[in-house]
């Protein structure tokens, strides 16, 4: 048994290769080998974004608290809120982050391949933030 103690793990800034905007990441699961699992509690100010990315075996969000919004690409901003639930497919391309006025939390889990939860792509421009340029 390996038991976390609430608030014994500091959090990390999201760091601007990976991230537009203030972006706090605080771990919540990240166990040894053989597991794969990965999970993290992710906090976007207001219009912060994760830059596009994919997981190479998928991803779940659980929105925590806040207002925020997701895209996959080629697709609409699709607005996401407390209690939903967002699966993003293996290798599918997408952001997400806070809405432009509203703070936004959520869990974020996923599974690591060869050691890698995330493949990190171009950063999403404010025109695609904002809806204005389509992917």
């Amino acid at each position: 048994m390996d038991i976390h103690k609430s608030g014994s793990r500091p959090s990390s800034a999201g760091s601007s290769d990976y991230f537009t905007g203030v972006v706090r990441m605080d771990p919540i699961l990240s166990p040894p080998d053989p597991s794969r699992m990965r999970a993290v509690t992710v906090t976007f100010e207001p219009g912060a974004r994760t830059a596009w990315h994919t997981h190479p075996l998928g991803q779940t969000l659980v929105v925590l608290s806040g207002l925020g919004l997701a895209q996959s690409w080629g697709g609409p901003i699709i607005e996401i809120s407390p209690g939903d639930t967002v699966w993003f497919a293996p290798g599918e391309k997408h952001w997400h982050g806070a809405a432009p006025d509203v703070a936004m939390s959520h869990l974020a889990i996923q599974e690591a391949l060869n050691g890698s939860p995330v493949d990190w792509l171009e950063q999403v421009s404010d025109a695609q933030y904002g809806g204005t340029e389509n992917t």
